[in-house]
C-alpha cells in the first residue's frame, strides 16, 4: 500500500493514508474555531491530507488548558465550516475531543483542576481535586454530548484524546491514578465508558479514533510499552483507528521533540502495538515523521496502516499532492526546530513554520502563487534565507532573477546553523531553497561581492535590486585584553575545532538561544574542556519556547560542560576570562585558551547605507531568526513585484 492510497474507516473513505493531527494553533476566536482555522485546514485538505483532526476541544467548560483552547460547546459552527471547506477534496474531518485534567490550568477557568487522584502536576505543581465517583458519569456524558455536537455539525467523526496531555491517560497511569474504587482497580474502565458512550452518540457510520499513550517513559509506575500493547489490544474493538503516542506529564519534551531526536522515534512502539492488535484496527504511526520515504517504509514494513505527518504538513501543505504528482523532491522539509509550530505559551503565538511563514496566516498573507502582469529583471544581492526566498518568489511569479552570493555556496545562516548538533536539518531547508530557485530558472553567482558602483550600474540599466546582505558580528560585550576570540560561524566550518589553540574553551552566551548550547555541545564532542557562561538562571533560557530547555541542560551536563550561570564576562585575558556574578557582583576567573562569543550580530549595511531607497530584507534589517528572514524575503519580493512596486 502507498501513502497516497485511500483507506476506508467506518464506511468513509479517506483519499490518502496521511493524517494531519490535532495540535495547538492559537487561531481561535475566544474558545471557538475561527475563519483562520477554516483556511488553515482547507489548505492541508487541498494538499491531499487523508484525515484532518481539528484542534482538541475541551468537553467541559471547567477544562481550559490554554487561553485559546477550543471548547466543544462553542465549536459547532466552526466544525461545520471546516467540514464544508474540506469536503471538495474528499478529506475526512474529525473533531479532536479531550480533557486536560490535572495537566490543565486554572488561570483562565478560575476553577479547581480535576484529576483521578490528588497528585500534583509535575510541571505546574498545582494540586488537583480528586474526581468523585459521582462525577464520572456526567464526565462520560460530556464526552458523548461533545461527540454528538460534532456529528450534528457534519463531521466524519471524532478522535478521543488519551494521549500525553489528557485526563483519560491520567486515569490509565499508575503515576496519577491512585484510586481504590473500580476506576482505580480497573484503570481503563473510564476510557472504555467514554468510547462506548461516544460510539452511541455518533453511530456506527462515523469514524471513532483514539489517541493513546502507550509508553509514558516512566517505567517505575507509568504505562510501559508492554502495558500499552495490552491496553491497545483491549480497546481495539471499540474504535476505528488507533494513534500510538508516547509521553506524559513526566517528560513533555519527549512528546514533540526537536531535531535532537531522530524522526520516526515511535516506529518500534507502533510496530509492537500493531502486532498486539492483530489487525483488529488500523494503527497510525506518530512521532516526528517528516520524511515521505520513512512514512512509506513504515507502511511497507508493516509498522503502521496510516502515518501522522502533522509538522511535515505545516511546513508543506501540498505534501501529499506533490508526492502523488511524482515530485517528492519539491516537498519543503520540516526542520524539526519547534520554533514556530510549538505555541502553547503565554504569548499566544500563532502556529507557523520557519520555512513556510504563510502557515497559520492563510487569511492574511498574500499568496505567492500567480503571475505578475509585467515581468521584471531583478538582481537579488545575498544568498541567505531571505535572499533565496525572495529570488524563489520572484521567479515563481514570472520574473527574471539573478542572485549573487559572496560565499562559495548559498544558504547563509542556514548553513552555519546546520553544522551544529541537533540543528542539521536546517541545512535541508537551504538545499530546498537552492533547488527551487534553480528549478525556477534563477541565475546564481557565488563567490562574488558586488560593489555599490555595480548596483548603481544595474539600476541604470533598468534592473530592480533587492538587498539581503545578511549580518556581521557585533562588538564584544567585554573588554578584550588578550586571548583568542572566535565566532560560532567559524566553528561551523571547523566542527572538530582543530584550528583552535589547545586548551579549554569558554562559550559566552548572552543571547540564550540554541546557538550557545549547540556550540558547547560541538566543542565537548570534539574532546575540548568546555564551559558556558550565561547571565540567566538557566543555560539556554530561550529553549523553553521550543521544548528543549530541560533536555539541553541535561545534554550539557552529561557531556561534562561546566555551567557558569548568573554570570557575565567582564574581561578576556591570555589564559583566562574574568567573570562577574550579575546579582552579587562577585568576580572570579574561568580558565580558557579560547572564548567563543555567541553574542548578537548587526546588520550588514555597507551597500544599503548610501542607498536608502533600495528594498531590504532579512538580517540586513535586523538580525533575528530564520523565520523572520524568510518572511521578509517573501514580503519584499511581493512588494517589489506588486501594485506598489517601482515598476508600476
Amino acid at each position: 500500500m502507498l501513502l497516497t492510497d485511500p483507506i476506508t474507516l467506518a464506511g468513509r473513505t479517506a483519499p490518502s493514508r496521511v493524517l494531519f493531527g490535532p495540535h495547538e494553533t492559537n487561531l481561535g476566536h475566544r474558545r471557538a474555531l475561527s475563519d483562520r482555522h477554516v483556511a488553515y485546514y482547507r489548505r492541508r485538505a487541498a494538499g491531499g491530507a487523508g484525515l484532518i483532526v481539528t484542534e482538541t476541544a475541551s468537553v467541559t467548560a471547567e477544562d481550559w488548558p490554554y487561553e485559546r483552547a477550543p471548547l466543544a460547546a462553542d465549536c459547532p459552527d466552526g466544525w461545520r465550516a471546516v467540514a464544508a471547506a474540506c469536503r471538495p477534496y474528499g478529506t475526512l474531518v474529525l473533531a479532536g475531543l479531550g480533557h486536560a485534567g490535572g495537566q490543565g490550568s486554572s488561570a483562565y477557568s478560575q476553577r479547581v483542576l480535576r484529576a483521578p487522584s490528588r497528585v500534583a502536576d509535575v510541571v505546574s505543581r498545582e494540586l488537583p481535586a480528586e474526581l468523585e465517583a459521582a462525577e464520572l458519569g456526567p464526565l462520560v456524558a460530556d464526552f458523548a454530548a461533545a461527540a454528538g455536537l460534532a456529528a450534528a455539525a457534519g463531521l466524519d467523526g471524532v478522535e478521543i484524546d488519551a494521549g500525553q496531555h489528557s485526563l483519560l491517560r491520567q486515569f490509565l497511569s499508575g503515576l496519577t491514578n491512585l484510586r481504590t474504587d473500580g476506576h482505580g482497580t480497573d484503570r481503563a474502565r473510564l476510557l472504555r465508558e467514554v468510547l462506548a458512550a461516544t460510539r452511541a452518540a455518533i453511530g456506527a457510520g462515523r469514524v471513532l479514533g483514539l489517541r493513546l499513550s502507550c509508553d509514558e517513559l516512566a517505567p517505575w509506575a507509568g504505562i510501559t510499552p508492554e502495558q500499552g500493547a495490552d491496553l491497545a489490544a483491549g480497546l481495539a474493538p471499540l474504535v476505528d483507528y488507533l494513534v500510538v503516542v508516547r509521553g506524559s506529564a513526566m517528560n513533555l519534551a519527549a512528546t514533540r521533540p526537536d531535531g535532537h531526536t531522530p524522526p520516526g522515534f515511535n516506529l518500534d512502539l507502533c510496530r509492537t502495538v500493531r502486532t498486539a492488535v492483530a489487525g483488529a484496527v488500523p494503527v497510525v504511526l506518530q512521532g516526528s515523521v517528516v520524511e515521505v520515504g520513512q512514512a512509506q517504509w513504515a507502511l511497507d514494513d508493516g509498522a503502521a496502516d496510516l502515518v501522522e505527518m502533522t509538522r511535515a504538513q505545516i511546513a508543506e501543505p501540498e505534501l501529499v499532492a506533490l508526492l502523488r504528482a511524482g515530485h517528492p523532491e519539491r516537498i519543503r522539509p520540516c526542520v524539526l526546530c519547534n520554533q514556530r509550530c510549538r505555541v502553547r505559551d503565554n504569548r499566544n503565538p500563532i502556529v507557523s513554520c520557519i520555512g513556510e511563514p504563510a502557515a497559520g496566516h492563510e487569511t492574511g498573507d498574500q499568496p505567492v502563487t500567480g503571475r505578475d502582469a509585467r515581468p521584471l529583471d531583478v538582481l537579488v544581492v545575498g544568498g541567505g534565507p531571505a535572499g533565496l526566498e525572495a529570488a524563489r518568489v520572484l521567479a515563481l511569479r514570472g520574473h527574471t532573477v539573478e542572485l549573487t552570493e559572496q560565499d562559495t555556496e548559498p544558504g547563509g545562516s542556514l548553513r552555519a546553523a546546520g553544522a551544529l548538533p541537533g540543528r542539521e536539518r536546517l541545512g535541508l531547508l537551504a538545499d530546498w531553497l537552492v533547488a527551487e530557485t534553480d528549478r525556477l530558472g534563477v541565475t546564481a553567482t557565488t563567490g562574488t561581492r558586488l560593489t555599490g558602483a555595480q548596483l548603481d550600474a544595474a539600476r541604470a540599466a533598468g534592473r530592480e535590486v533587492l538587498l539581503a546582505t545578511g549580518s556581521v558580528p557585533g562588538p564584544h560585550g567585554f573588554d578584550r585584553l588578550g586571548g583568542t576570540v572566535v565566532r560560532p560561524a567559524e566553528l561551523a566550518a571547523d566542527p572538530t575545532a582543530q584550528s583552535l589553540p589547545p586548551g579549554p574553551v569558554l562559550v559566552f552566551d548572552p543571547v540564550g538561544d540554541a546557538v550557545g548550547v549547540a556550540v558547547a555541545e560541538l566543542l565537548a564532542a570534539a574532546g575540548r574542556p568546555t564551559s558556558i557562561v550565561t547571565q540567566d538562571q538557566v543555560v539556554g533560557t530561550q529553549l523553553a519556547l521550543t521544548g528543549d530547555l530541560a533536555a539541553a541542560n541535561t545534554r550539557l551536563q552529561q557531556a561534562g560542560v561546566t555551567l557558569y550561570k548568573r554570570r557575565t564576562v567582564l574581561e578576556l585575558h591570555d589564559g583566562y576570562a574574568l567573570l562577574e556574578d550579575v546579582v552579587t557582583g562577585r568576580k572570579e576567573r574561568a580558565e580558557c585558551a579560547v572564548l567563543v562569543d555567541c553574542g548578537h550580530r548587526l546588520p550588514e549595511r555597507s551597500l544599503s547605507a548610501d542607498r536608502p531607497d533600495l528594498p531590504v530584507a532579512g538580517d540586513c534589517v535586523a538580525p533575528r531568526t530564520v523565520y523572520q528572514a524568510v518572511l521578509e524575503g517573501r514580503r519584499a519580493a511581493l512588494r517589489l513585484a506588486g501594485p506598489e512596486g517601482s515598476h508600476r
